[in-house]
């Protein structure tokens, strides 16, 4: 009995998969590999410079304020003996605290910057989308897919759509 289900169930499987054999045939499929035009791509490239510069200025405040805290660190290591016990209190809290604040800042930088790049890589996506849809309908594709587990690279068209996103990104400058 088990043996007449299962081979129910595979032959129901073939019939109803036979005719998107018949179809598939005939249609146009593409693959395009979106992660590698968001590192590819002229556009991705400018915004996340334009992005790089946008938080450089924080980012290398952040780098000075750690070298002063490690300097005041050291200094506290070095001159430790010599302060009586009310100034070592004093100063590892003082310490404690500008450390937290540091980290905060820290935290906050991070926080942003993640925000922005989401962002960014969402405009970008949609970006992408577009040109993904006109290269498609202008080389009369059926199907694009876009997160695929396997394809056969004879399928791959991200080479073609990066080289569109090229030319629209040197004729847009």
């Amino acid at each position: 009995m088990k043996f007449a289900n299962k081979f129910a169930q595979m032959m129901l499987a073939v019939l109803l998969l036979s005719p998107l054999a018949a179809v598939s045939a005939d249609m146009k499929i593409g693959v395009v590999i979106v992660p590698r035009l968001l590192q590819e791509s002229p556009q991705a490239r400018a915004a996340m410079g334009a992005l790089q510069d946008e938080f450089a200025p924080r980012q290398r405040e952040l780098v000075e304020l750690g070298n002063e805290l490690k300097e005041r660190q050291n200094t506290f290591q070095r001159d430790v003996e010599v302060m009586s016990a009310e100034e070592r209190r004093n100063a590892e809290r003082d310490m404690q605290n500008e450390q937290r604040a540091f980290q905060r800042r820290q935290n906050e930088f991070a926080e942003d910057l993640d925000l922005r790049r989401n962002e960014v890589l969402g405009g970008m996506q949609q970006e992408l989308g577009a040109e993904i849809q006109r290269f498609a309908k202008g080389a009369g594709y059926d199907l694009i897919i876009t997160d695929a587990i396997y394809f056969n690279d004879s399928l791959d068209i991200t080479d073609e759509v990066l080289a569109g996103l090229e030319s629209n990104f040197k004729g847009g400058e």
